[in-house]
């Protein structure tokens, strides 16, 4: 859980050590503003994501479950700026075992609202998958833009990062894996 006290005292800082004065108008609630703001954006620090995943069985389906375009804020755990984009989630079920599409997406969100770097990220939600659901594949494919080297060092615009994470028969099957990034694209 994010102390918001203690996070209000280390904006305050932040701000004197820029050359502001943190109570200043205009700047007087910002420590507390954003002592808020980071608890909203790491909440996924308290929170698991294999309890979201709930289980459920469902015999009539064994095909595949895509769920693509969830969109995700996080922050990068190097220089604490946003890295923004898409997640898609794509599972085979084995033996029935299923979870709510809402569920996907809300793993998603679980994993993205924490200091993250993209790559951990996507393995993340591919492992957890696994682990809950034990499909015969999992495949997790991440597309984000970077606000670290949108708005400094490189400052390179636009530039989209992808990452994916096969478990399973995506590991192995590259004509399911080429068949599920088609789907994508679409």
């Amino acid at each position: 859980m994010v102390d918001e006290q203690k996070a209000r005292q280390a904006i305050a800082l932040l701000l004197e050590a820029i050359g502001e004065d943190a109570a200043r108008e205009g700047l007087e609630d910002t420590p507390k503003r954003v002592g808020h703001m980071y608890a909203e954006l790491f909440s996924g620090l308290d929170k698991d994501a294999e309890k979201e995943l709930e289980c459920f069985y469902s015999k009539e389906y064994d095909g595949l479950i895509l769920v693509k375009d969830i969109f995700f804020h996080s922050m990068c755990e190097h220089h604490l700026l946003p890295f923004f984009g898409k997640a898609h989630v794509a599972y085979i079920p084995q033996e029935g075992m299923i979870t709510g599409l809402g569920k996907l997406a809300s793993t998603v969100e679980i994993f993205a609202r924490r200091p993250q770097i993209q790559e951990r990220l996507t393995a993340q939600i591919a492992d957890v998958i696994e682990k809950k659901l034990k499909p015969a594949g999992v495949m997790v494919v991440i597309e984000a833009e970077h606000l670290c080297m949108s708005m400094r060092g490189v400052k390179k615009p636009g530039s989209i990062t992808t990452t994916l994470a096969v478990r399973g028969t995506y590991s192995d099957d590259l004509a399911a894996r080429a068949e599920v990034l088609a789907i994508i694209k679409r």
